[in-house]
């Protein structure tokens, strides 16, 4: 599936898959998509853009829950024979710490209540067995049956890291701080994420141009300025940004 498609596939999943019960509350035991045990798990893959080892390896100590952060100084390895190591991040732009977003910390803060390992090393992530994530097992056992449950297919975990970034930078996010957040010393990926925000610049774009058109209409005056008006109101833009050099627009347009 294209990167592009997964983006959007993903993030329809991320609110297929954990908005079910809301975050004003505890998700209490309702039967959700992905299962109580990992309802925390991606929202906070989403909204941190951390990658599966980064996820495995986080402790209690990791989260501050006051300041909302999640600190990222090491990830989990599998290890041919099926052991596991947790080892440093890939680049030491990986050690950082991520801002998450108040949404979803009422369900973080539940998870750590009821499946998180005790004390301050304790994993926040484990196995029914209280055992490191397995990748393949976590796909096999509990991804693919969420994926089936919510009606979806061809989505891969990771791609909910994609989807994260495309938010950020959605919302606004420099081209330093999606790297900040993604754990990258390279400025190519991050541009994929912002180039990805086209179509919210072309809708800024377009609605410039309808401003300019507005401006123009009532430097001319007249009644087609009075309508251009009224039709900027009825639009939202009567209380928006305004063109302040509207005469010098109107002498370069030829109007």
């Amino acid at each position: 599936m294209p990167s592009d498609r997964r983006s959007v596939v993903a993030r329809g999943a991320l609110w297929i898959l954990i908005l079910g019960s809301g975050y004003d509350r505890p998700p209490g035991w309702r039967a959700d998509a992905i299962g109580q045990r990992y309802r925390a798990l991606v929202p906070l893959a989403t909204f941190s853009s951390l990658r599966w080892g980064e996820l495995g390896a986080l402790r209690r100590c990791d989260i501050d829950q006051e300041a909302r952060t999640v600190r990222v100084v090491r990830q989990l390895a599998e290890v041919r024979g099926g052991g596991f190591a947790f080892g440093p991040p890939k680049s030491r732009a990986g050690m950082r710490v991520v801002p998450i977003p108040e949404v979803i910390v009422p369900v973080l803060q539940w998870h750590l209540s009821c499946f998180a390992l005790p004390g301050d090393e304790g994993l926040v992530f484990t196995s029914p067995s209280g055992r490191p994530l397995h990748h393949s097992n976590f796909r096999r056992r509990y991804w693919l049956a969420a994926l089936k449950t919510a009606g979806l297919a061809d989505l891969r975990f990771h791609d909910l890291r994609h989807t994260g970034n495309t938010l950020a930078a959605t919302a606004g996010a420099t081209l330093r701080e999606l790297m900040n957040r993604m754990g990258h010393d390279s400025e190519r990926a991050a541009l994929i994420y912002l180039h990805g925000s086209d179509a919210r610049q072309q809708a800024i774009a377009d609605t410039l141009s309808q401003l300019a058109r507005d401006e123009l209409a009532q430097g001319s005056g007249g009644k087609r300025g009075r309508a251009a008006r009224k039709s900027s109101a009825r639009n939202g833009h009567g209380g928006g940004v305004r063109l302040r050099s509207t005469g010098l627009a109107v002498r370069l347009y030829g109007h």
